[in-house]
C-alpha cells in the first residue's frame, strides 16, 4: 500500500465536493493549488475562490500562483514532497507542473472522454440532446483531455435536467469517482487505457454570450435543449420588441408544445398566465425569464404587472 502525499487544484465549487470527499476519506493533503483572488460585482470587490474558502477553513496549506512556471511557485511546489496531483476545474498544467510528481497527475473531467473536451462539457451534453453523459479520470498528458483514461462513471441526463443540475450531480458522481481512482493508485492497481484518436469524439468548446443568442428558425427542440443547456449560467437570451420598447431577453425555463400554427416563427403570444413563442411546428414556452431593469422571475408573476402587446416578436 503506496502512502499518498496529495496535492489538489482546483478553483470553483465544483472542485469542493472532490476535495472535501478525499480530507474526509483522511487521505494526505500537503497541499491546495488554486487561483489567485479576482475582482468581482459590481463594487469589483476581491474574490476567493470556493476551493480556497474550503482550504482555509480546514486549515489545508494554499498556494495561489498568478504563473504556474514562476521558479518561486515551482519550489514552493517541489517543497511540498507530493507523490500524487489531482486536478478539478483548475487550468492547463505546464509539463514541470504535471509531470512530477512520482504517481503522476490525474484530472477530474465532467464528461464520457473523449467526447466534449474542453472548457463546458456539462452545458454541450443538453444543449446536443444527450441522454447521458458521465465523468471520467485520467493521466494529464501534453494535451488537453487526451491523457490515458483511468476510471468512467456514467450518469443519465433526464428530460428536465438543466446544465446546473447535471452539474451538481455530476459534481457528487466525480467526487466519487476521484476517490475510487485515488485507492485504485494507492494499491498500484490502476490499469489505462488509451483515448482512441479515431474515435468519434464532439467537441466542449467555451460559450460566449454572444453565442447564446437563439436563433427562432432552429427547430423547437434543439431551442429548448438550448435553454436547458445554458441555464442557470450563461443564460440564453433573445432581443425581443414589444411595441415601442426594445431589450434583451434572459430565458432560463422552457417547455415545447408540438402544435400546428400560422404565427411567424419569433411571434410572442400571450396570455394573463402564459407567455410563448412560435417555432417550427409549435410553440415554446417561457417558464421563467428576465427582463431588462427587472430580476428574473417566472413568467407568471412576470404577467401580473407587464403587458405583450400582439405584435411583440422575438428578434
Amino acid at each position: 500500500m503506496r502512502d499518498l502525499r496529495i496535492v489538489f487544484m482546483g478553483t470553483p465549487e465544483f472542485a469542493v465536493a472532490t476535495l472535501a470527499a478525499l480530507v474526509e476519506a483522511n487521505y494526505t493533503i500537503v497541499g491546495v493549488i488554486t487561483a489567485p483572488d479576482r475582482p468581482a460585482g459590481r463594487g469589483k470587490k476581491m474574490r476567493a475562490s470556493a476551493v480556497k474558502h474550503y482550504a482555509l477553513d480546514n486549515d489545508l496549506p494554499l498556494l495561489q500562483p498568478t504563473n504556474l512556471k514562476d521558479a518561486a511557485f515551482l519550489d514552493e511546489l517541489k517543497a511540498l514532497h507530493a507523490n500524487l496531483q489531482i486536478v478539478v476545474a483548475f487550468r492547463m498544467l505546464p509539463t514541470v507542473v504535471w509531470s512530477m510528481p512520482a504517481y503522476g497527475t490525474f484530472n477530474l473531467h465532467a464528461s464520457l472522454l473523449p467526447d466534449y473536451r474542453g472548457a463546458a462539457p456539462i452545458n454541450w451534453a443538453i444543449i446536443n440532446g444527450d441522454t447521458e453523459t458521465g465523468a471520467t479520470t485520467f493521466f494529464i498528458d501534453d494535451k488537453i483531455d487526451t491523457g490515458e483514461i483511468i476510471l468512467q462513471k456514467k450518469t443519465a441526463i433526464a428530460a428536465d435536467d438543466t446544465a446546473g443540475s447535471l452539474h451538481d450531480r455530476l459534481m457528487y458522481v466525480g467526487a466519487e469517482l476521484v476517490l475510487d481512482t485515488v485507492k485504485l493508485i494507492q494499491e498500484d492497481k490502476a490499469k489505462t487505457v488509451p483515448q482512441q484518436e479515431d474515435a468519434v469524439s464532439r467537441p466542449a468548446r467555451k460559450i460566449y454570450t454572444e453565442t447564446c443568442q437563439i436563433d427562432w428558425q432552429a427547430d423547437g427542440p434543439i431551442i429548448h435543449n438550448m435553454v436547458r443547456g445554458l441555464s442557470p449560467y450563461p443564460v440564453a437570451w433573445s432581443n425581443f420588441v414589444n411595441g415601442s420598447e426594445k431589450g434583451m431577453m434572459k430565458i432560463y425555463k422552457t417547455a415545447l408544445e408540438k402544435e400546428t400554427h400560422e404565427y411567424r416563427l419569433g411571434q410572442l403570444v400571450s396570455t394573463k398566465i402564459e407567455l410563448k413563442v412560435a417555432v417550427q411546428n409549435g410553440f415554446l414556452q417561457l417558464l421563467e425569464i428576465q427582463l431588462p431593469g427587472k430580476r428574473k422571475m417566472r413568467t407568471i408573476e412576470l404577467l401580473n404587472g407587464y403587458k405583450f402587446e400582439k405584435n411583440a416578436q422575438m428578434v
